[in-house]
């Protein structure tokens, strides 16, 4: 029976760090990666039992792939800090585990965000498929400044049980965030040789509002629906505002 090895990667987590690990008691092991918190999360961590490991923030990739380094099992659960494993992902994963070995290289999980006190099950943010549960031996953590990813050698399966994501304390910490992501995205379109060309950012976010409140049927939330549309939208528009701004900074 394969053992299974949790790590997640933190930085001044320490009100929500205690949800994750709680969720992870069935792993034989948790292992938490800490960016340089500068709250109590360290010591959470340690009053928790899971195993700490500190190394400066150098990016969401590195630090995810230094977890999997150094975690006693080759069959890893992923998590974020923010996140939460349900009651029916851990049976599903105990399940799979109970063999003598994965019977994939690694399985995709629905992730539903919990936002403003309801669980969001439309829009772009559903299902929010991540692939969080692999055989390092043929699996990594790929990506650029926003974005990363697992990438696994050989066959992926699905599981049904969720992952219960929290991201945004409230929306303002939402509009802060998008600040923070919409400025990496626009260095690492630059850095890619993306540029923006006259109105595509604006055409962009008319669609993504069409998208998540029409066609996902963010409708559906009635009020909630149409601001998480909005700030979707926004997330778009201030993408491409950067990059050009970038370009021109970048030009002078």
């Amino acid at each position: 029976m394969p053992k299974v090895s949790a790590v997640l990667i933190a930085q001044n987590e320490e009100e929500r760090i205690e949800t994750a690990i709680r969720s992870l008691a069935f792993c034989d092991e948790i292992v938490v990666v800490d960016g340089g918190s500068r709250d109590q999360t360290g010591a959470k961590v340690r009053a928790l039992g899971a195993r700490l490991l500190e190394r400066p923030f150098d990016g969401f990739v590195a630090q995810k792939n230094f977890g999997l380094d150094h975690a006693k099992n080759d069959i890893v659960l992923s998590l974020d800090a923010d996140e939460e494993v349900s009651h029916a992902l851990r049976d599903q994963i105990e399940r799979l585990t109970a063999g003598d070995t994965l019977p994939r290289a690694g399985f995709r999980i629905p992730r539903v965000t919990s936002y403003m006190g309801r669980e969001i099950r439309v829009t772009d943010w559903y299902p929010d498929w991540q692939l969080r549960l692999f055989d390092r031996r043929v699996g990594r953590f790929t990506g650029d400044l926003v974005h990363e990813s697992v990438h696994v050698e050989g066959p992926i399966g699905r599981l049904s049980g969720e992952l219960i994501h929290r991201p945004y304390r409230d929306e303002a910490d939402h509009l802060r965030r998008i600040d923070r992501y919409t400025s990496l995205w626009a260095e690492a379109a630059y850095r890619r040789g993306k540029r923006a060309r006259p109105l595509v950012g604006e055409a962009a976010a008319a669609f993504a509002f069409f998208r998540n409140y029409i066609l996902k049927r963010g409708f559906m939330l009635g009020g909630l629906g149409f601001r998480i549309s909005r700030l979707n939208a926004r997330y778009v528009l201030e993408k491409f505002t950067k990059l050009k701004a970038l370009e021109a900074s970048r030009a002078a």
